[in-house]
């Protein structure tokens, strides 16, 4: 099971950056969201397996370079997803488990860039994408030229909004024909070519394109009650928003809605891929608070797949950076949800024989939600006289044999010397999560390994700026940028390096949690297994592969040369104290604060030493209820847990 969350999680954040990042999908969104559901579905059985990097456990994707990095001063959450309506079902008794009388509001799920505008005063200051929903990028001077997007609001205040910045069909289709005219490839769907605007380092490209927007919530504190009357606000500050919507009781109204819209959704001047129900009073939507990664109050039900039949012309399979290997079929082109699509994957070898897949078959192809291709099923009417596919034997980069383990479904190549597993390693440490090198992304580090300029992650750091100016397309300030980027990445704090290298297990947020106790790597590196095994959280399998990895000869020498280059080792965060107030405690907000944001009671707890989850149960040590209080206070003190209130957290 742990192999097969590692190759889910692999492949899923290959596709999202594919999605998010280049705004080119290249396999289909029903295919995204099954293997998705795979892996919660085993995360939900095995939760301690689970990965820092994993898709369930991120919002959005990575930040790209030629933008300035936006700080969001509120956290941007993706949504959980629905598929039927039993789904929507399981969502209603969650929420009325809470709160009885609650009621929704269903709205668009508009097919665009989620973007979020900061004013003050009633003055646009700054605009920025979503991002890795915590840090996104700054394109303010795009967004100022769009025209139903306010430089000044009719009241002036201080206020956050988010919305989606989409390209009207017209404007699509307008766009599409000059280009056509004009010799250039045309955009594949007015989402990717809406993302691809935003991205436009030139704003007057942007002002011709005639992009708008529907915008939806504000994150900034707000005294409205309800979702309907954010809406009905944000309208009067001048502020578009989609008329489309409505409030209902019952979730066999809202099914009745979604029915209705998805019968005109192609009569409709923009693309949507489904409706998000959201709790529509604000109150509830605070009490019921968040997971890592969604909001507990609101879901996004998706349109079904479309379907289409293509031919499998050929197949290419590819190593990815643990080493499995993923078959690609290469189809005759086809129209899927406004994409034209020419590439879907096959998964694995496991599902090409369950299928029977074989070169030149007709298959259906599908793309639920409008995100990856994948291969369906063959149609069997259509087979003439194809052989079974012929599965490789070696390695498609080093030509190593390949290996299909026993409780894996997926083939292996376990050679550490592979050119394409080393590549994807240094593609790994030098990404936002690791050691965050802007500009050394993945067309970089194959140009630098491909010149033979970088085999490890060492040689990064001894790179020259006229190593960089060998490179075909790296012009001087370029190659100077990334310099200064290197050389800046040396000072990062040494969670970011632990997790660079790419050890086993050992995920980012397992990262921090073994440099909080160990303080820097050299202490790390001599603990025995039982000493990191103890750690509340890490567990044996984690404390075995760092010491495998760590007794290494070639870790031992790779440390080395990066201490000899100048990397930071030690730990820069904040460590609580053990003496802290509330060391070793967990504890769950819950109530509206009155004198303080929820994120900055939550570091406050944190920097006490607390670990904060957010739900009650007999493992919780206390609870910091607000005014309103609802459920959670109620069951606390059922449970005979310990309440205090936020004067007293303000106080410790």
């Amino acid at each position: 099971m742990e192999k097969r969350m590692r190759e889910l999680t692999d492949l899923l954040n290959q596709y999202r950056q594919e999605y998010y990042t280049n705004d080119a999908p290249s396999v289909s969104d029903s295919e995204y969201d099954r293997l998705y559901r795979e892996l919660v579905e085993l995360e939900e059985k095995y939760p301690e397996l689970i990965a820092d990097n994993s898709p369930t456990q991120q919002v959005g994707d990575k930040v790209l370079d030629g933008f300035e990095k936006y700080q969001h001063q509120y956290q941007l959450y993706s949504l959980q997803d629905a598929f039927s309506k039993e789904e929507l079902l399981n969502f209603d008794r969650r929420v009325k488990n809470e709160f009885p009388n609650a009621n929704y509001i269903a709205e668009l799920k508009i097919d665009g860039l989620s973007i979020s505008l900061h004013y003050e005063k009633g003055k646009l200051v700054a605009g920025a994408t979503r991002g890795d929903g915590q840090i996104g990028e700054n394109i303010t001077e795009n967004l100022k030229k769009i025209k139903d997007i306010p430089s000044t609001l009719s009241q002036p205040i201080d206020i956050t909004i988010r919305g989606e910045a989409y390209l009207p069909r017209a404007s699509f289709q307008k766009i599409n024909q000059e280009r056509q005219e004009s010799g250039q490839v045309e955009f594949a769907n007015p989402r990717n070519a809406a993302a691809g605007t935003l991205r436009q380092l030139d704003t007057g490209i942007v002002a011709k394109r005639n992009l708008a927007t529907f915008l939806y919530q504000v994150a900034s504190p707000v005294t409205w009650g309800s979702q309907s009357q954010v809406l009905e606000k944000a309208s009067d500050l001048g502020f578009s928003v989609n008329p489309v919507r409505i409030e209902a009781d019952s979730i066999e109204t809202i099914w009745e809605f979604i029915e209705t819209m998805q019968e005109k959704r192609d009569s409709l001047a923009y693309d949507i891929d489904g409706i998000v129900i959201k709790v529509n009073d604000l109150a509830m939507q605070d009490e019921l608070g968040f997971t890592i990664k969604a909001p507990r109050w609101a879901i996004a039900y998706k349109f079904p797949a479309e379907e289409k039949e293509a031919e499998i012309l050929s197949v290419d399979w590819t190593v990815g950076r643990t080493g499995v290997v993923t078959p690609t079929a290469n189809l005759t082109p086809v129209q899927l949800a406004g994409t034209k699509v020419s590439r879907a994957t096959l998964h694995n070898v496991d599902y090409i024989n369950e299928k029977d897949i074989r070169l030149h078959d007709v298959v259906i192809v599908y793309k639920a939600g409008d995100i990856i291709p994948a291969v369906l099923r063959v149609v069997d009417s259509k087979r003439t006289h194809q052989k079974p596919m012929e599965i490789p034997r070696l390695c498609p980069s080093c030509q190593s044999e390949l290996i299909h383990f026993e409780d894996e479904v997926a083939l292996r190549c376990i050679n550490p010397l592979c050119p394409n597993l080393r590549q994807r390693s240094l593609e790994h440490f030098a990404s936002r999560n690791a050691m965050n090198i802007a500009g050394m992304g993945p067309s970089i580090v194959e140009k630098l390994f491909k010149a033979k300029l970088i085999t490890d992650v060492s040689d990064i750091y001894r790179l020259t700026l006229e190593d960089l100016l060998t490179l075909e397309g790296i012009k001087e300030k370029s190659a100077q940028k990334l310099i200064n980027a290197i050389n800046n990445s040396k000072a990062n704090t040494a969670e970011k390096l632990l997790f660079g290298l790419g050890i086993r297990h050992v995920g980012a947020k397992v990262s921090k949690q073994l440099l909080e106790v160990f303080g820097n790597l050299h202490q790390l590196i001599e603990a025995d297994e039982e000493s990191i095994a103890q750690i509340d959280g890490i567990g044996l399998v984690v404390a075995k592969s760092l010491h495998s990895y760590f007794e290494r000869q070639g870790a031992k020498i790779l440390l080395e040369e990066l201490t000899e280059v100048g990397l930071n080792l030690n730990y820069l965060g904040k460590i609580a104290a053990k003496d802290a107030a509330l060391f070793g405690t967990t504890v769950v907000l819950t109530g509206k604060l009155e004198k303080m944001t929820r994120n900055e009671a939550k570091e406050k707890l944190e920097a006490l030493g607390a670990k904060v989850t957010g739900s009650v149960s007999k493992k919780t040590d206390l609870v910091v209820a607000g005014s309103d209080a609802g459920s959670k206070l109620t069951k606390a003190e059922s449970l005979g847990i310990r309440v205090e209130d936020e004067d007293w957290l303000l106080n410790q």
